[in-house]
């Protein structure tokens, strides 16, 4: 059966802009969970009297990643079939929290290690089905433009809850950053609630054009939509050794802080550290969704893989925190461009095919992969070699993904003039 075209007059273009402002800011924090604050709590609250150190608290990190790698390719598809997305983000936002919640609570490495395996599987729902609401909600001429605002008011997000963070971890301690979540995932739900069911196109959301949707689209799996398509796998690989080599850069910085002004300080300048790095990627990110139809993807990408290559070798200059913290705002610049790139070029790539959120899932697979790897071989080296040579290794890996962008990696962008896939009308 076709599914119907929604009404978009029912919803009025700034009213549905504004609900997905609100909810990329609130949701910034509670998608990722913990992030860096995990190592920082295992590596410096809990510390060595309890069992932990910079390769367990790596582990750690790796075990959720993988949980969230295996939930990747599922929640793609299940985000192209159902029309309850809201429904699916509110239940992640949940999931996630929950899980963060009860570390305080837990006892052991195994017991740790499942909570943050839950968050992370629940965190692998909130990707496609963001860029899912979007694309049905804005269609596909917009998406570009709105995929950058999403972003901006994302990384907007997340240092007004690190801003937050810092500000408290001061008087409450690092165990202030599970109530700011909590708070988030409430103001989250609120946020999604806002979203109009009515505006959203689930064809549309899916990457199928309307002329299609009644002729029953081929339903190739997620991974054989990526081994199938030779620019999408290579994507694939690309985005998954940016993600190896950026990973466990801001936990590792995490970490060296905490062992050079101590556990009472470090929660607070990693949470300048996301701010700083934030503040950047707001306007980053703004810029690519802008331009990315002007400029072409490739020689955006080629800078963010420059940018991050740069930052690896530039932490080993000095663990002084002020200089940390300034190499840090280059993240800002990497992690920008690719968060406003991800959707866009598979969105190119998959066009018409109907498979947009389970490639996503496919490609985010890749991506968690290398962000799991990368988090136990920076730690791994950071106790074997000591944290210089493990922000050396992570500029490497970059420089590789640079270079493997440059000669493999072709132009996604839709040729000037070409006519764009029938879709919803844009909102805003």
């Amino acid at each position: 059966m076709p599914q119907q075209v929604s009404s978009h007059p029912q919803a009025p273009a700034r009213r549905v802009g504004r609900a997905l402002d609100w909810l990329n800011f609130v949701l910034a924090d509670v998608r990722d969970g913990l992030g860096p604050y995990l190592a920082v709590y295992l590596v410096a609250v809990r510390g060595p009297q309890q069992g932990w150190n910079e390769a367990s608290a790596g582990l750690v990190m790796t075990i959720a990643g993988v949980a969230g790698l295996l939930a990747q390719i599922p929640a793609g598809a299940l985000i192209d079939r159902t029309r309850h997305k809201r429904l699916l983000v509110i239940a992640a936002a949940v999931a996630v929290t929950l899980g963060c919640l009860a570390l305080p609570f837990a006892d052991g490495f195994a017991t740790v290690a499942a909570t943050q395996a839950l968050a992370g599987a629940a965190g692998a729902v909130f990707p496609p089905a963001i860029a899912a609401l979007t694309l049905g909600l804005v269609g596909p001429r917009r998406f570009s433009r709105r995929v950058g605002r999403n972003e901006a008011c994302n990384h907007a997000g997340n240092a007004a809850s690190a801003a937050l963070a810092a500000a408290t971890a001061v008087v409450f301690g690092p165990v202030v950053v599970f109530w700011i979540m909590a708070i988030l995932a409430g103001l989250s739900i609120v946020a999604t609630l806002m979203i109009p069911p009515d505006a959203i196109d689930h064809v549309a959301a899916r990457g199928l054009a309307h002329d299609a949707a009644g002729g029953g689209a081929g339903a190739p799996s997620g991974l054989r939509v990526l081994l199938a398509n030779r620019a999408l796998l290579t994507f694939a690989v690309l985005v998954t050794v940016f993600h190896l080599a950026n990973a466990a850069m801001l936990p590792s910085v995490g970490q060296l802080l905490a062992h050079v002004v101590g556990k009472e300080d470090a929660t607070s300048l990693v949470a300048g550290c996301i701010v700083a790095a934030q503040c950047v990627m707001v306007p980053v990110a703004a810029v690519v969704g802008a331009r990315a139809d002007a400029w072409g993807r490739k020689p955006i990408l080629l800078a963010g893989f420059g940018v991050l290559a740069v930052r690896g070798l530039l932490y080993p200059v000095s663990d002084d925190p002020v200089w940390l913290m300034g190499v840090q705002l280059l993240d800002g610049v990497g992690a920008g461009i690719m968060g406003a790139l991800f959707p866009v070029v598979v969105a190119d790539l998959t066009r018409g095919t109907g498979r947009f959120n389970v490639s996503q899932g496919a490609i985010a697979t890749a991506q968690g992969l290398g962000a799991a790897l990368s988090t136990t071989l920076a730690g791994t080296i950071i106790v074997t070699f000591g944290y210089g040579d493990a922000f050396l290794t992570l500029g490497v890996i970059a420089v590789l993904g640079c270079l493997g962008t440059l000669f493999a990696m072709p132009e996604t962008r839709e040729p000037v003039g070409a006519a764009a896939a029938p879709g919803v009308t844009p909102a805003g």
